[in-house]
């Protein structure tokens, strides 16, 4: 009776139009890497590299969603969300990342879009979750090349008249600082580039990509709510010195203002292009209109705060007592609410939704059961961060948790399970971990209109 009634004083905290869903991306999850006239993207040829990943894993399989698709869908119907976060592969529609159509590819999308109406759940799409066609980057380095943009566009129409009649919200990317930073100055992701002035040239490029799909989706003609997703975490100096200021004000504007800035300003920050000097990108005339033009929503994905020092420009934890996670991130829902209440200080902002949250844990299943507490009590007080914001003035309109699934952790492999649902790779058998069992109990707890 006291879960019962404290899930009740949660949902009540939040409106009755709030969206709650669960997110996964396509790499992720889906397998049939090379199924139904698939081409492969930078992460298939990535996977390839000898270390790369740390267990020397691929998504060639990865939950085989593709070929689980219903039994899936009625998991996701089972947790009571009215929402769905996926990303369409790139590769799985456009193999060669322009010109053919692969039918086989839209067919399992349109499948997916309307199974998910059929359970009466929302299709929100993401267009670009990392997955460039490998040919894209083989024969024009990728997101190096303005020409990408333009071809972005192109996929972003030909999925929009489609599927854009069916579609609750369509996101063009997910986390452009990953596809440039981690892609192409650190290289620990896809394609595996370091290379700072590289970086930031894919960084524009990215958003100016955005901007362009952000008009072909509009002009082929949808009702859906069209933005972008960007990763973020607010930034604090380790000490009081000065020059640990000085770093964490750097590194948030590259971390955050950089991206932010550029799509709800119309500019990049003036002291992060001084700072690039040289490497700072080449920007044609009209560009900063293109990426900033209104949005629909915005996505922010937060998982751990970041610390900043001039011997550590960008730590997930601020000390050896924080309790971290399986990935080593600090658990901190205070700074989640931090950095709400800051973009609302900072900027006019559209609707927010948070796209994911969520953590790695070492799971056990003992008889059959995960008892996930450490999960189930990070997304609780990340849900509870949430609520105290709305309450401030923050316009939140839903939160989708990281992850639906265990699944492919990128640079991690299977390392690193994420998931409300435990995945046992051998055998594919889905089982509902304590967390998922605690989100969907959150989800099935109604209030009466009267109590709101």
């Amino acid at each position: 009776m006291t879960q019962h009634r404290s899930l009740l004083e949660l949902r009540r905290r939040f409106p009755s139009d709030f969206i709650w869903g669960a997110a996964t991306s396509a790499f992720q999850i889906e397998g049939a890497a090379r199924a139904d006239g698939k081409g492969l993207s930078i992460w298939d040829e990535f996977c390839r590299q000898p270390g790369a990943i740390v267990d020397g894993s691929n998504g060639d399989v990865a939950c085989d969603h593709y070929h689980r698709l219903e039994a899936d869908l009625d998991l996701i119907a089972d947790l009571g969300v009215n929402a769905y976060r996926f990303s369409i592969s790139w590769p799985r529609v456009q193999p060669l990342g322009s010109g053919a159509v692969n039918e086989a590819g839209l067919a399992f999308y349109e499948r997916l879009v309307d199974g998910l109406l059929e359970r009466n759940i929302q299709p929100y799409a993401t267009l670009y979750h990392w997955d460039l066609p490998i040919e894209l980057q083989q024969r024009q380095a990728g997101w190096l090349a303005r020409d990408t943009a333009l071809r972005f566009a192109e996929y972003a129409h030909v999925v929009t008249r489609r599927l854009g009649d069916r579609m609750a919200s369509i996101a063009t990317h997910n986390e452009p600082w990953v596809t440039a930073i981690l892609g192409h100055e650190q290289g620990i992701f896809a394609p595996g580039i370091r290379n700072r002035r590289v970086a930031y040239q894919v960084a524009h490029h990215v958003l100016v990509s955005h901007g362009l799909a952000m008009q072909a989706i509009r002009q082929a003609g949808t009702q859906a709510d069209v933005g972008i997703v960007l990763n973020m975490s607010p930034v604090s100096p380790a000490t009081d010195s000065e020059l640990d200021a000085f770093h964490a004000r750097l590194e948030d504007g590259k971390l955050v203002r950089w991206y932010s800035d550029a799509v709800l300003k119309g500019e990049y920050p003036r002291d992060i292009l001084e700072h690039l000097g040289a490497d700072a990108p080449v920007v044609q005339e009209g560009d900063a209109a293109l990426i900033g033009q209104p949005i629909d929503f915005l996505g922010i994905n937060y998982y751990h705060p970041t610390v900043s020092s001039s011997a550590n420009p960008a730590s997930p934890v601020s000390s050896s007592t924080a309790a971290v996670t399986h990935m080593g991130w600090e658990v901190a829902p205070q700074s989640l609410a931090a950095l709400l209440l800051r973009l609302k200080r900072d900027y006019t902002l559209p609707p927010i939704f948070i796209t994911e949250n969520g953590a790695a844990y070492e799971d056990h299943v003992v008889d059959g059961h995960i008892d996930d507490e450490s999960r189930r009590a990070y997304i609780e007080s990340h849900i509870a961060a949430v609520a105290d914001v709305i309450r401030q003035g923050v316009n939140m309109k839903g939160y989708f948790v990281w992850s639906l699934l265990d699944n492919f952790e990128w640079a991690q492999g299977y390392a690193k399970r994420f998931g409300i649902i435990h995945v046992d790779y051998a055998t594919q058998k889905r089982t509902v971990k304590k967390s998922g069992q605690w989100y969907r109990a959150l989800l099935h707890a109604q209030p009466q209109p009267d109590s709101q």
